[in-house]
């Protein structure tokens, strides 16, 4: 009888959840298409592909193409740049993002505070071709503004940016700070608003100073936030901003040793070589160590903040 009650209760939830089921449904059908059905093209990785032959009918080949992609320096030098890449972009871009936040927290005048707002975020919503373009206008041999302004006004020989990849870590990060800490700033500023007023009104009255509140309240309470955020961040380590490293960079060969990563290296593999199963193998490898790199920084974060509320 118990049984009986049971399946009977169960039926009546699943039918009184019913329309949220069937609205649910062509988002699952989506995701089910976009996301899961395209998996099976993964034994591509494993193929020397030939568009006649097909997917399925292709030559398998094992892990030859692994084996040639980290034989060559293409596998080391993709792979030390997306991640070097996007650790400095976790710690810069973090840091800024908390430092702008606080600084507009801290404005009184609701109007200003509204179009700081609006002038930090404009830089996320601009292309990443209209950017290349930007960066194109101070960075050009010719007529760019470093070479015919900055540098002779320092008394300093034009530099020929576009052909020297040592100095492009630094304009990526620098590119990559200005067009996102807006955006970032956003959730750390909506943090920070939140917080009850009366924890700064409490430690005014015991005599701590504006930096004091900062150093002893704004940081610990945006703490779990800034950890949620880190670890998302790290779980997509292994991916990077197309449009960043590839047009921004103008495609330059000679700047291959600085700016190439894994994303780059499958577009440039799939459309202009040709190389399909190259390809696939990279983009497999790719996603293989993002997902153990989002469980591994999982498990860490949870070790290093056991008490955290997020968690």
């Amino acid at each position: 009888m118990e049984k009986v009650a049971a399946k009977k209760t169960g039926l009546k939830k699943i039918t009184s959840f019913m329309p949220l089921y069937l609205m649910m449904l062509p988002g699952l059908i989506y995701l089910f298409i976009n996301n899961y059905l395209p998996m099976a093209g993964l034994v591509v990785a494993f193929k020397n592909y030939n568009a006649r032959k097909g997917i399925f009918g292709s030559d398998w080949v094992g892990f030859e193409n692994f084996k040639y992609l980290f034989k060559t320096t293409d596998g080391w030098i993709i792979t030390r740049n997306t991640i070097l890449y996007n650790f400095a972009f976790i710690v810069i871009n973090t840091v800024l993002a908390v430092l702008v936040a606080i600084l507009l927290s801290e404005l009184t005048a609701k109007v200003r505070t509204k179009i700081y707002q609006s002038v930090i975020l404009l830089p996320f919503l601009i292309s990443s071709v209209i950017v290349s373009y930007l960066v194109f206008a101070f960075m050009s041999a010719e007529s760019g503004f470093m070479n015919n302004t900055l540098l002779p006004a320092l008394g300093l020989e034009p530099i020929a940016w576009y052909n020297e990849p040592k100095y492009w870590p630094i304009i990526l990060i620098v590119v990559s700070a200005w067009k996102t800490v807006g955006y970032n700033c956003i959730i750390y500023l909506a943090t920070i608003v939140g917080i009850d007023r009366g924890y700064y009104e409490a430690a005014s009255l015991e005599g701590a100073g504006k930096l004091q509140q900062i150093w002893h309240i704004t940081l610990p309470l945006l703490k779990p936030v800034i950890i949620l955020l880190t670890m998302l961040a790290l779980g997509r380590i292994f991916y990077s901003d197309f449009g960043l490293f590839y047009q921004v960079p103008q495609n330059q060969g000679a700047l291959y040793s600085t700016t190439n990563t894994i994303d780059t290296y499958v577009y440039r593999g799939l459309l202009q070589l040709g190389n399909i199963s190259m390809s696939s193998a990279a983009g497999l490898y790719q996603s293989v160590v993002g997902f153990i790199l989002v469980l591994g920084s999982n498990l860490w974060v949870r070790r290093l903040d056991k008490n955290s509320a997020i968690f």
